[in-house]
């Protein structure tokens, strides 16, 4: 019998490319989504560079081309009536929990949104681990966690757990967390609700702290234009290689926070597919709460943009650099090393962040170079909660 698995957030940036990925190698997908991210993307009034198809047309579509079915599931995950029946319906085998407001800046707006980023991300995760214990506790929860939990210590980042010597005694215990918003404080929340629920109930939990991701295209959503996932570039929920691309393709100066000395993990999504699949296909043991650092490069911010500049300029785009006041509180020059080799064990081969890489993308997004927004891309966001004016224009978001 196929696999069964079930992907919540299977409408977004990562979880479509998910489903389709595994549903193209035999697995039995239904993805869970309550289409927020459209409509948080028409309340900061933004939109991906790449017009994305419906939810039941992306669907439609991935049936009418391949035969293989996606069931879709329209709902809320922090309804926990909905969740429960949708988990004992389904009875996966594999869960992949995306379903999450994703982005540091939206926590950082305001209060509001602060709140709302907490209430949705917590509770959402605490709706499934309960639906699983009930209705399939043998079932394996993949969690998409993030490298900025950790936040930039002073130390070498573990893969979750650090060894500890502190009077005379020895444990082994979760590695430190110094997150950089509430939107990474509301994963630190996760990352602890599942441990629990881990070692209270013999739950299988694979936390992938996920690195900064880069890219659209994928061998799937390459079939057709009603497959292609969503691509931002706006200082919200743009990554920001992703952002860089965007203004390079318009003209745009590629905005740099503050010194750019930051350093970060990066990683392409074609590795994000490869990653999911092999925590898969490598299941957690029952009561285990493992921790995958899921990326393949670090660079520093500024480093980012000298390569996507010298790319572009080659292909005859006006590739500048701007440095802007980081609207950020973050530590711009630190020590960042993190280790990164339990998915390396279990087979990654990494698609690094090449010229041709580069080049590729650039080439994959021109066509749409005249829809990207100027005003989208400079950051209005500080993380004192106040909505600053455009930088250069003066303009209000």
């Amino acid at each position: 019998m196929a696999k069964r698995m079930l992907i919540l957030g299977g409408d977004g940036y990562l979880g479509w490319p998910t489903a389709m990925h595994f549903s193209q190698r035999g697995w039995d997908v239904a993805v869970v989504d309550n289409l927020s991210k459209r409509r948080w993307e028409a309340e900061i009034g933004i939109q991906p560079l790449i017009p994305l198809a419906p939810l039941e047309r992306r669907v439609h579509t991935w049936r009418r081309l391949t035969g293989k079915v996606i069931a879709s599931h329209q709902g809320d995950i922090t309804e926990e009536e909905f969740l429960d029946a949708v988990v004992r319906n389904e009875q996966p085998d594999t869960i992949v929990h995306y379903g999450e407001q994703p982005s540091a800046p939206f926590s950082m707006r305001d209060q509001q949104h602060a709140v709302f980023t907490q209430v949705n991300n917590v509770v959402g995760t605490l709706n499934l681990v309960f639906a699983v214990y009930r209705h399939c506790p043998q079932a394996h929860i993949i969690k998409l966690g993030t490298m900025g939990e950790y936040g930039t210590p002073n130390i070498d980042i573990e893969e979750g757990y650090l060894s500890i010597e502190h009077k005379g005694r020895k444990d082994i215990l979760p590695f430190p967390k110094q997150p950089g918003s509430f939107y990474h404080l509301s994963k630190v929340h996760d990352s602890h609700n599942l441990m629990f629920a881990a070692r209270i109930w013999a739950l299988r939990v694979t936390d992938l702290n996920q690195g900064v991701v880069y890219g659209v295209f994928t061998p799937e959503a390459s079939l057709h234009p009603d497959l292609v996932t969503s691509f931002h570039y706006d200082e919200t929920f743009g990554t920001v290689i992703n952002r860089f691309l965007a203004q390079a393709v318009r003209g745009i100066p590629l905005t740099v926070y503050g010194q750019g000395k930051q350093q970060r993990s990066f990683l392409n999504i074609l590795d994000t597919l490869q990653c999911v699949e092999l925590a898969a296909n490598n299941p957690a043991k029952a009561g285990e709460f493992r921790v995958f650092n899921q990326f393949t490069e670090q660079f520093q911010v500024l480093e980012l943009a000298q390569k996507v500049a010298r790319v572009g300029r080659s292909l005859g785009f006006k590739t500048e650099i701007v440095q802007v006041p980081n609207p950020r509180i973050e530590a711009e020059s630190h020590y960042y090393n993190a280790v990164h080799s339990n998915l390396l064990d279990l087979g990654l081969q990494p698609h690094l962040l090449t010229h041709q890489v580069l080049a590729q993308m650039l080439g994959e997004i021109r066509p749409f170079a005249k829809d990207v927004v100027e005003d989208w891309v400079w950051p209005r966001t500080n993380w004192n909660g106040e909505i600053r004016t455009n930088l250069l224009t003066g303009s209000q978001p």
